[in-house]
């Protein structure tokens, strides 16, 4: 079943492996805005948005901003952990990377969607949820407005 707005942040836990640092815990991302994205090896829009969200994480991370990629695979080829491996460092992820090969985390946000980009807010909460290549200019007003509310606090 899908995430809806308001959803608090499932745990990060069950992936196969961590890339990059992890294993991510709750603590971690609390009272933080976080941007978690599913991508795929085999997706091909998932490589052609990886700049976009390079380019958030770069921007964004020093005003607070989390951000969680998730490798869902699709098929066979997508358990190939050397593969996913390089494909992390050819695209630039220096952000955690959960290996999801047991498709714990998918579950755990009824994601059924490679690239899908799920924003939420400093207390936890699901603000936005886009999937596929389009939109991505409201993914980033999310992020802002999310950041926005994490800037202001008492």
């Amino acid at each position: 079943m899908p995430m809806h707005l308001n959803t608090p942040l499932p745990p990060l836990t069950g992936a196969t492996e961590w890339l990059n640092g992890g294993p991510i815990q709750a603590g971690d991302l609390e009272g933080k805005p976080v941007l978690v994205h599913f991508w795929a090896v085999s997706c091909h829009l998932c490589k052609e948005t990886m700049p976009t969200v390079n380019s958030w994480r770069d921007r964004y991370s020093p005003l607070g901003l989390q951000v969680v990629a998730v490798h869902m695979p699709r098929g066979p080829e997508d358990l190939d952990a050397a593969k996913v491996k390089e494909v992390v460092a050819r695209l630039g992820l220096t952000q955690p990377v959960a290996v999801d090969n047991s498709h714990a985390l998918r579950k755990e946000f009824g994601n059924e969607y490679v690239p899908a980009f799920y924003v939420f807010d400093k207390e936890g909460k699901l603000r936005h949820f886009q999937a596929g290549d389009r939109g991505l200019r409201i993914v980033e007003r999310r992020i802002r407005i999310a950041l926005a509310g994490a800037l202001c606090r008492p």
